[in-house]
């Protein structure tokens, strides 16, 4: 895809979440996950690269001390349709016993993150929430939820705010739908 594809792409989509909209749901879930998790000391797991922009948004508003880190699980590799869970950068062992709060951009069919808290259960995490920016309203149950939803999105490929479309508009400061 080249820039006039890419601008293009952005252009035929529409708008469902502006960016004013986007960062109010953050400030919220922020209070709501620092009013949960105060007087706990979690691990923070970033669920790269998705959740890179909603992570560094939702961070510097909660209020109580954290031991950051990463993790890289992928169904998508800058497609439009899941495949098989791959680790690409598998939780670290500081997670046993731990509180864990799993931070990711979209809870889609709920496959990723459920293989996500099985793989920390697996490794002894004490008890794990997740916080992710956006739910998808598939219609049907998911094997995983969310313990902090920022926004619902319906069952549309979305980006912007971290997600992207084709591997782009990530940068996006508010969220989209690709045209259908």
């Amino acid at each position: 895809m080249n820039r006039q594809d890419a601008e293009r792409l952005l252009e035929e989509a529409d708008l469902l979440c502006p960016a004013e909209q986007v960062e109010r749901a953050v400030g919220r879930m922020a209070s709501e996950i620092s009013a949960k998790l105060r007087g706990e000391f979690p691990v923070v797991l970033s669920v790269m690269g998705g959740a890179a922009v909603f992570t560094g948004r939702l961070l510097p508003l909660l209020d109580f001390p954290l031991e950051f880190g990463a993790i890289e699980v992928t169904r998508y590799d800058n497609g439009t349709r899941g495949r098989e869970i791959r680790w690409r950068l598998p939780p670290r062992d500081n997670v046993r016993g731990r509180t864990v709060l799993v931070v990711d951009d979209i809870l889609d069919e709920g496959v990723t993150l459920a293989a996500i808290r099985a793989k920390l259960a697996q490794m002894g995490a004490g008890r794990v929430y997740a916080a992710v920016l956006a739910d998808k309203d598939i219609g049907r149950e998911k094997p995983a939820h969310a313990d902090f939803v920022g926004v619902t999105v319906p069952n549309r490929y979305v980006f912007g705010f971290g997600m992207d479309a084709y591997g782009l508009w990530r940068n996006l400061p508010a969220i989209y739908a690709l045209k259908e």
